[in-house]
């Protein structure tokens, strides 16, 4: 029942959602993702109409929407570090004090950039390894696909060191204020009786 005349109290709801306003980034790893997926999804789809349409497969979509997701996953993986968006466990640097909980975030900080540092090196070696390693169905090099993909590793890892540099400026302060916002506390509830 909603308040129609004059004396009437709205109607009061046990739960209030209002949506989070949509923001789109123009990032160049972001563009990239997007053809990337569509053009996969254009494979993906010729794939199963000529498969199942037309009866008469093409050889070649099979292997290039496999390589296609590859290199989805790993350019999608530079828009997820710029954002920060991984998936993680969070219990813990909420329940430290704020400076413990700085010093852990800056930590997992730095490991993820060794990480990233070594995904990346590693990349550059499985790419000159490839090199002699052909495509089965396309008698392209193998080290193309792997190329992409050391692409996005050193895009993560240089979404990384920019995280690290922003977050070091501030002593990790910003990084915690985001990681705890939203949280209700003893002290928060005391305020609203």
């Amino acid at each position: 029942m909603t308040a129609t005349s004059a004396g009437q109290k709205p109607e009061q709801h046990l739960i209030h959602v209002e949506d989070a306003e949509v923001e789109i980034d123009h990032y160049p790893e972001d563009w990239l993702a997007f053809a990337l997926f569509w053009a996969l999804g254009f494979i993906v789809f010729l794939q199963f109409f000529t498969r199942y349409v037309l009866n008469d497969s093409l050889a070649w979509t099979e292997e290039i929407a496999r390589y296609g997701l590859m290199c989805v996953t790993f350019i999608g993986g530079a828009m997820v570090t710029r954002r920060n968006t991984q998936i993680a466990v969070v219990l813990l640097p909420n329940l430290l004090p704020a400076w413990a909980s700085r010093i852990l975030l800056a930590i997992v900080d730095l490991i993820t950039l060794g990480f990233l540092s070594l995904l990346a090196y590693f990349s550059v070696l499985i790419v000159e390894r490839l090199q002699v390693q052909r495509m089965t169905v396309i008698d392209l090099s193998m080290s193309y696909v792997y190329g992409v993909i050391a692409f996005g590793c050193f895009l993560m890892l240089a979404r990384q060191i920019q995280r690290v540099l922003r977050n070091m400026r501030d002593g990790w302060r910003s990084a915690q204020e985001a990681l705890t916002a939203g949280l209700v506390t003893e002290d928060a509830e005391v305020k609203n009786q």
